[in-house]
């Protein structure tokens, strides 16, 4: 409950004004400069960003399935390079079916009980292309696998700081929070000890107000970490509960430490693309080995009666091309057209891709010179505006509204600093985790 104090309630006694700076200054000095507050020595295990990529990446059942196809794809090029089993074949020909030597198997010259074998005989070129075509499956593979890798570090590095700026950003309303509080004490001193207008008790409601306004926000930012954490625990799991350490260094970019196009030649989208390319270009060539037939080769043994000699025979079986023109050659001119599409769509896809990473990385420069700007000028104005606020109200020139509202635009500004740092930090996540390029190349600082 909100306690009413009228003027006719305040004590006679010497006036206390002074009371209120002091413990004004008391309350810019537990504010001071907004940073981290430092691990005790005893700290429990913390969660670092490098630790988190790699519980996901253990994690990831989508890697394993990757690994998976990969794997079979290379069993089944092993499989294609092969020539198909030879056949068996067992028959009875010749057999009589009435008269007197009918259902006998050795009595007429024609009956004769056969085996053989029959083995087609596939050309190598042919072979080959099969084998080759499962192994651009199993890079295909391989390249959704970089693909899904990157996708999942870029998830869990934006998860990670999601939970990490949201911590910070309700740490600095909790710093607020306490500051507020020292407020309503200076304001309610102030009444007591002299204050017996209107003014000195709108004071005290005002820092109620303020403190209120500060408890509301820490509620939403309270939801909003859990709701960072449980987006994280996706992620890495029960590590999630683990405090987190410091972030990285977010002013670096290893994108931004040579040519952009380069870079984005190891974007793992246009592997996949040009994996998926090398494979229609695998069965394309599948397509043109199938032009010319394979010649199967059929060798059978026949036994007759004991008064006839048994047979041996040598078949050699040829498939005829009929209309090439409307089947053979259809299907070639299929594949081709599908590798003329993928290699179109990954063009088209490294300029979509080139654009993109040109925005976010210009919007990140951008970012990071406004950062300066703001450690610079904007907050050191603001602090001086405090002080100047305080200085004048401990000198009696003042109004203690004036305070907390000078109060209030440094945490403002600082919280306005904090919400550009985040978005920063989304555009550096964006950008780090675009390619899957070597994280040893050189890095460039920002300006």
């Amino acid at each position: 409950m909100i306690k009413t104090l009228s003027p006719a309630a305040a004590p006679a006694r010497r006036p206390l004004r002074p009371l209120a700076p002091a413990l004004l200054t008391l309350c810019i000095a537990a504010v001071g400069q907004v940073s981290q507050a430092q691990a005790p020595a005893s700290a429990p295990a913390t969660l670092s960003l490098a630790q988190a990529l790699r519980l996901a990446e253990d994690r990831s059942s989508l890697l394993t399935a990757q690994d998976a196809a990969a794997a079979g794809a290379r069993e089944m090029a092993i499989a294609a390079g092969q020539r198909p089993d030879p056949t068996l074949k067992i028959g009875l020909s010749g057999l009589p079916v009435n008269g007197p030597d009918a259902l006998t198997l050795t009595r007429d010259s024609f009956t004769m009980l056969s085996v053989g074998v029959m083995q087609e005989l596939t050309r190598a070129d042919k072979l080959q292309a099969r084998a080759a075509r499962f192994e651009r499956e199993a890079e295909a593979a391989l390249a959704g696998r970089a693909l899904a890798l990157a996708n999942l570090r870029r998830d869990t590095a934006l998860a990670w700081l999601d939970r990490h700026f949201q911590q910070r950003w309700r740490d600095l309303l909790q710093q607020q929070r306490a500051e507020t509080a020292l407020q309503i004490d200076a304001a309610e001193a102030a009444f007591r000890g002299g204050g017996v207008g209107r003014g000195a008790l709108a004071d005290v409601f005002a820092a109620r107000l303020a403190l209120a306004q500060v408890d509301d926000r820490l509620r939403q930012l309270d939801q909003q970490v859990a709701a960072a954490q449980t987006r994280l625990t996706r992620w890495v799991g029960p590590a999630a509960e683990q405090a987190l350490a410091p972030p990285p260094a977010l002013d670096v970019l290893r994108l931004a430490s040579g040519p952009l196009e380069a870079r984005l030649d190891h974007h793992p989208q246009l592997g996949l693309i040009a994996s998926q390319q090398a494979l229609a270009l695998a069965d394309a060539q599948i397509a043109r080995a199938a032009q010319r037939a394979d010649w199967s080769l059929e060798l059978s043994y026949s036994q007759r009666g004991p008064a006839f000699s048994n047979m041996l025979s040598i078949n050699l079986a040829i498939p005829l091309r009929w209309d090439p023109g409307q089947r053979q050659d259809r299907e070639l001119a299929a594949r081709l057209a599908t590798v003329a599409q993928l290699r179109a769509q990954r063009e088209e896809a490294q300029r979509e891709h080139l654009a993109e990473a040109r925005g976010w990385l210009q919007q990140w420069q951008g970012q990071r010179g406004r950062l300066a700007f703001h450690d610079s000028v904007l907050i050191p104005l603001a602090a001086q505006r405090s002080q100047a606020a305080v200085a004048a109200y401990r000198g009696g020139g003042g109004a203690l509204p004036m305070v907390l509202d000078a109060r209030r635009g440094e945490i403002d500004a600082r919280i306005e600093r904090l919400r550009l740092e985040m978005d920063s930090a989304v555009l550096w996540a964006q950008l780090e985790f675009l390619t899957t390029a070597d994280p040893t190349q050189p890095q460039e600082t920002a300006p």
